[in-house]
């Protein structure tokens, strides 16, 4: 049982990683919610580690100024992910 803790804790702990960068960076909650939820399962470890070194600039006044920051590190798998998951979240078409 223990086990299945620590487990389950693992598989939640890069999304609340993401998500808490997400809203550092200057996102809404429920749009960062939203977007940790998809990006998690779409980016490896090594690029969700490259993602939090962005909560660690100026806040974001936009999304627009956030996705130009994912943009600058350039990868262009994250550039995908983070762009389509912020539209879709934004609009209310994604989950």
């Amino acid at each position: 049982m223990l086990g299945a803790t620590f487990a389950l804790a693992a598989c939640a702990t890069p999304e609340a990683r993401l998500r808490t960068g997400l809203v550092d960076a200057g996102l809404p909650q429920p749009l960062a919610d939203c977007m940790a939820g998809r990006m998690v399962d779409r980016l490896s470890l090594m690029q969700l580690r490259r993602m939090s070194d962005l909560p660690r600039a100026d806040e974001a006044a936009s999304v627009d100024s956030f996705l130009h920051r994912v943009r600058a590190l350039r990868d262009p798998e994250i550039w995908a992910v983070t762009s389509t998951s912020a539209g879709l979240c934004a609009t209310g078409l994604a989950r």
